[in-house]
């Protein structure tokens, strides 16, 4: 994951020793989130990333870390979804394909789109997480760090 490349990266551009002097902590979240597939890069990629979809599953996994600038504390974790789906009819495929949006995002899917959801079988793991932030792990690591 890049994550930890990202914190890497960003952390010398940071006036750290400023942060140590501050009465409250400041904290930089890093996240990343990605699928087997990247973006589409065409029309009939995304129609055959759909069609492997359907009747099927896919998985993403996505990585925070939560580094505190006035200790030094840094913590990461990952985040596994699992989304099934039911099969989707090839007059869904092309409406997603027509409208475009499903071109632009990693995997060519998603998932909370409104054609989708009645597709979507189980999602196991959460929606914002598929999103790209896992809320609930992005504040257990917050806590963690205060």
């Amino acid at each position: 994951m890049e994550t930890s490349s990202q914190a890497e990266a960003i952390l010398p551009k940071l006036p750290v020793g400023h942060y140590k002097m501050d009465a409250e902590p400041t904290l930089l979240i890093t996240s990343d989130q990605s699928m087997v597939r990247e973006k589409p890069s065409s029309k009939e990629e995304a129609r055959q990333f759909i069609k492997d979809y359907s009747g099927g599953h896919a998985a993403t996994v996505g990585s925070v870390i939560v580094t505190n600038l006035k200790t030094g504390f840094r913590k990461g974790e990952w985040d596994k979804v699992e989304i099934y789906f039911h099969d989707i009819p090839d007059e869904i495929v092309n409406k997603l394909i027509d409208e475009g949006t499903v071109l632009y995002v990693a995997g060519g899917l998603i998932i909370e789109h409104p054609l989708i959801v009645p597709f979507v079988k189980e999602v196991v793991g959460t929606t914002d997480s598929v999103m790209g932030l896992p809320i609930a792990l992005t504040e257990k690591l917050i806590k963690e760090a205060l």
